[in-house]
């Protein structure tokens, strides 16, 4: 497993200086990789904004995370566990995601640095909120296609009492006259006899051998009898007496029924397509939001610890989560003279968002590499 911190330092002489250190200790020990992240020049505000956008972008960067694992979940979902699938369709902006996390350039027309950062905010949010809304709606919709022909199929494909016999049953099968018709009766394999010896007997409106085997599987078989209309309800209580049901059919409605079936799964094939095209534009659009929205709270976390006029380096920093303890002791060692009261202790790197657990004497936001490894 990977560990992704994004971090900010001032950039005054003796951090620049231990920005150099940490790159030498990093290229001699394989601690970590480590590489410049492009922020861009952003409108500051006052101090009392600043304070209420940064706690703005932690609310939305939850979010974020969330409508992310929300479209990436729904995307596995509709291509089956697929993962050759998903990791096609799991983009940002056409590349796989930990190399558009590495070599981010932040999308000035998208989000126009010219802007109040509360403007970029609220362009994030709404863009966000929307994918999110609708994809619950496309998703219910999906999967309510999905289940009737589920349920269709179950039906089609179950038991002797619902099973299809569109392809078994011919309508010459059936006799249905002024006077006749034809029920079809329910036997299982032990009775096979017993249903021949007795369902003459069960009305004398009965048609005498006029019982056929029309369909069967491993536990009985259907059995058509043709009777009088007259007779039906006599019929069906003897039968029922001994033990046998009577299957309510139509052929028409059956036929009926296929003709749905084939019907959704066309309709299937096409919402798949549109389905899996949407996830896939929106997964990009908003891990690409996050992306920004996680440069834009490095940029105000920087404002707002290291002052104006805005001075400071964004790095971002890769580490196997074996070798995370022994980054954080570095960082700390290196960086103690921004903040010698700050915490060395090592936190847990599975929490989102900035590593807020222990306070740290430089800015550090961790990248939730789980959304990065997806498959």
């Amino acid at each position: 497993m990977t560990d992704l911190w994004l971090i900010s330092v001032p950039l005054d002489k003796t951090s620049l200086t231990s920005v150099e250190k940490l790159k030498r200790t990093i290229a001699k020990t394989s601690l970590a990789t480590c590489c410049r992240f492009s922020i861009p020049d952003l409108k500051v505000g006052i101090l009392d904004s600043l304070l209420i956008v940064s706690d703005d972008l932690s609310k939305l960067d939850t979010l974020t995370e969330s409508v992310i694992k929300k479209t990436h979940q729904c995307m596995r979902e509709v291509m089956e566990q697929s993962s050759d699938k998903v990791l096609e369709n799991a983009l940002a902006n056409g590349v796989d995601l930990m190399s558009f996390v590495t070599k981010f350039q932040w999308d000035k027309a998208k989000y126009p640095t010219a802007m109040p950062l509360t403007s970029l905010a609220d362009i994030i949010n709404k863009e966000v909120s929307q994918i999110e809304m609708e994809l619950k709606s496309r998703a219910a919709a999906y999967n309510n296609m999905k289940t009737s022909l589920q349920s269709l199929e179950h039906k089609r494909d179950g038991t002797l009492q619902t099973c299809s016999l569109i392809n078994t049953v011919r309508k010459e099968d059936l006799v249905f006259s002024e006077y006749l018709t034809t029920l079809l009766v329910l036997v299982t394999r032990a009775s096979y006899l017993q249903w021949e010896r007795t369902y003459e007997s069960m009305s004398e409106f009965v048609v005498p051998r006029s019982s056929r085997k029309l369909y069967e599987d491993e536990k009985g078989g259907i059995f058509s009898v043709t009777l009088f209309k007259r007779a039906v309800c006599e019929f069906k209580a003897k039968a029922l007496e001994s033990k046998f049901d009577v299957r309510e059919y139509s052929f028409d409605l059956d036929k009926k029924r296929q003709q749905e079936i084939k019907h959704l799964h066309v309709h299937k094939k096409e919402q798949y397509g549109i389905f899996v095209r949407w996830l896939k534009v929106n997964f990009s659009e908003v891990f690409v939001a996050w992306i920004h929205l996680k440069a834009l709270r490095v940029f105000v976390e920087s404002a707002l610890r290291y002052g104006l006029p805005m001075n400071y380096q964004a790095l971002l920093l890769q580490t196997d989560r074996k070798r995370s303890k022994k980054l954080r002791e570095e960082l700390s060692s290196l960086f103690m003279h921004l903040d010698p009261t700050a915490s060395k202790t090592d936190i847990s790197s599975d929490i989102p968002g900035i590593c807020q657990q222990e306070y740290f004497s430089y800015i550090c936001f961790h990248i939730n590499t789980n959304l990065l490894e997806i498959s």
